[in-house]
């Protein structure tokens, strides 16, 4: 891992850090399979990410997550459950913080949108090497029940440095 850009630190993502967007990312998760997307436009076009977005103004982040999914995949999440804080800074001064949900069941059938192509992989199939190099960090086992907190420094698609935590969900 190459050492943090100059400047750019994991303490700077302390308690008094304010990201300049607040967004979700919502996965459907069902028997051994998770929904991804194959992102055509914004932060990591081109890659394969879970299905999410930025907060609108007086929306809860469940609110997006849910709302984001049916924008991107045509469905509805039902009943999902947050399991992961994750915080990205990167070192052209962008930075985001992230709420992830996962639910274990969905109405309607994914589509393909203007945003996203929906892709189904069993856990054990990931693309990982097609993704943002921190979702093998704790996707996994955030699929496998637990909850994360995670910090992230970016200099572009390249991940300079990171610290995260688990714990079993409750």
């Amino acid at each position: 891992m190459k050492p943090p850009a100059q400047g750019y630190s994991l303490s700077q993502i302390d308690d008094n850090w304010q990201a300049v967007h607040r967004a979700t990312l919502g996965f459907a998760v069902v028997d051994g399979r998770v929904l991804l997307i194959r992102k055509k436009r914004g932060l990591g076009a081109g890659k394969i990410n879970g299905p999410g977005g930025k907060l609108d103004a007086g929306e809860s982040s469940l609110q997006c997550a849910v709302r984001e999914v049916e924008e991107e995949l045509c469905i509805t999440l039902v009943d999902p459950l947050e399991y992961g804080e994750l915080k990205f800074q990167f070192t052209d001064a962008y930075s985001i913080h992230v709420h992830v949900y996962l639910a274990r069941s969905y109405l309607g059938e994914p589509r393909e949108t203007a945003e996203a192509i929906p892709l189904w992989f069993n856990f054990a199939d990931i693309p990982y090497d097609e993704m943002w190099a921190d979702d093998k960090i704790w996707l996994p086992r955030v699929l496998n029940g637990e909850y994360v907190t995670g910090r992230f420094i970016f200099d572009g698609d390249t991940m300079l440095d990171h610290e995260v935590a688990f714990r079993k969900f409750a």
